[in-house]
């Protein structure tokens, strides 16, 4: 197996928690200088950052989460200024403002090299063709996965989502090699050659690299057998860095976290404390290297474990196990993070939408499908139809607005949604049933 950056991948367990630790130190010392929120929080808790002597020092320092992103909307976590700023992101929040992230030029060249690292470690050579098949645009998939394969040499056709034929139809005559996207994208591509008569001799895809959602070796058998590939898994999230925290080389066996980059702790969600290697828990990152939004111990919410083997592929950075779930309420819906607190801001907006509703969660073919049944009051109920059509298109181009996705939306009469003395269950997910 190859590897992109050799001589970072291979190094020794030792030689790398020394480097961690330096970087750490840096991280840590940077982002009290510069950014305003860690000065005042670690102030408050009395906290000062030459206490970090051990990597275990770390632990004594306080969390970062998705909130205090949104509190700091929009440049509040920066720790550099605008002019040094030459990319910005964002991924969909529950308040309607989204996490927005930026990136220096240095910042950029890190990604390619961490993206790099994860397709090389994939299959992919400057030899391939690299259809993507993933939104352009600030989700930073997209473009994460673009810059990494043309760093490493090979021809990128940026096809983005949709349009499932016309994507086979490039895929066919283009002659793509490496295909990207979400598991449940490529299980779909599969429905639509089977129904065109489309054979995976008929294409030239040699491997796929999936990421964006959960999923698991039934998918991987799937998607191997009817597209004639070698599927890995990778994983990342926009407010560390986008694709390249981690990836499963060609042994499939774990995603290998670039530790020179991000150093990883396991949590009880509901405590806080560190677990040791080998439990599961949550995943908290720490970045090493990144100037424009240094993080320190941010909360991912996904639910993992870490460990470390002697791999065929000669890495000798830790794994982590594919993710099994999540510590809050987030909805992943074909590669989009989707909150429930995000349909009830919508409804506030719509005088004659009530704040009852449900969420369904389904399978169509092999893509979700969202279903949202919406109450709505009595004097809209029985007014003319008209005026129901109104609300269900403006609900609906809202909802697309605000979600980044379009669901289907169901009007119903007044007091048929149940109502619930505890917590509302406001989500059913019908999609592993």
């Amino acid at each position: 197996m190859i590897l992109w950056q050799k001589e970072e991948q291979t190094m020794p367990v030792q030689d790398l928690q020394q480097l961690q630790l330096e970087r750490l130190q840096s991280t840590v010392n940077r982002a009290y200088e510069k950014v305003d929120f860690y000065k005042k929080q670690l102030k408050s808790l009395n906290i000062n950052p030459e206490e970090l002597k051990t990597l275990r020092d770390i632990s004594r320092f306080p969390f970062t989460t998705k909130q205090d992103l949104r509190d700091n909307y929009p440049y509040g976590l920066f720790a550099v200024p605008l002019k040094d700023i030459v990319r910005i992101h964002s991924s969909s929040g529950t308040t309607g403002k989204p996490t927005v992230v930026g990136y220096t030029k240095r910042d950029l060249e890190t990604w390619k090299n961490l993206v790099a690292r994860i397709m090389v470690s994939g299959g992919v050579t400057k030899q391939d063709i690299v259809h993507i098949a993933f939104t352009y645009g600030l989700f930073t998939g997209g473009f994460g996965l673009h810059y990494g394969a043309e760093h490493i040499g090979a021809s990128v056709i940026p096809v983005s989502s949709g349009n499932t034929k016309r994507q086979l139809l490039i895929m066919q005559d283009y002659r793509s090699s490496v295909l990207v996207c979400t598991p449940s994208y490529a299980l779909h591509i599969a429905e639509i050659m089977c129904r065109e008569n489309i054979s995976s001799g008929d294409i030239h895809l040699k491997f796929a690299l999936l990421g964006s959602e959960p999923w698991g070796e039934k998918i991987r058998g799937e998607v191997e057998r009817r597209l004639g590939v070698i599927a890995t898994d990778n994983y990342g999230l926009s407010e560390v860095i986008g694709p390249g925290v981690s990836g499963e080389c060609l042994a499939k066996n774990g995603l290998h976290i670039n530790e020179d980059h991000f150093f990883p702790e396991i949590i009880n969600p509901d405590t806080g404390e560190v677990l040791p290697e080998g439990e599961k828990g949550e995943l908290v990152l720490t970045t090493l290297t990144k100037e424009a939004m240094p993080l320190i111990r941010y909360r991912t919410r996904d639910i993992t474990r870490l460990y470390r083997d002697k791999c065929p592929c000669g890495s000798t950075f830790i794994k982590m196990e594919k993710t099994s779930g999540r510590t809050d309420d987030m909805l992943i819906i074909n590669g989009v993070n989707v909150f429930p607190s995000q349909v009830e801001e919508v409804l506030q907006e719509f005088d004659h939408a009530t704040p009852h509703y449900m969420i369904f969660i389904k399978k169509k073919g092999h893509l979700d499908l969202m279903e949202i049944n919406v109450e709505i009051s009595e004097h809209l109920f029985f007014d003319e139809m008209k005026k129901q059509r109104e609300l269900l298109e403006n609900l609906t181009e809202r909802m697309y607005t605000v979600l980044g996705i379009k669901p289907k939306l169901k009007l119903v009469e007044p007091r048929t949604i149940d109502r619930f003395e505890g917590k509302a269950k406001r989500v059913v997910d019908e999609r592993h049933e």
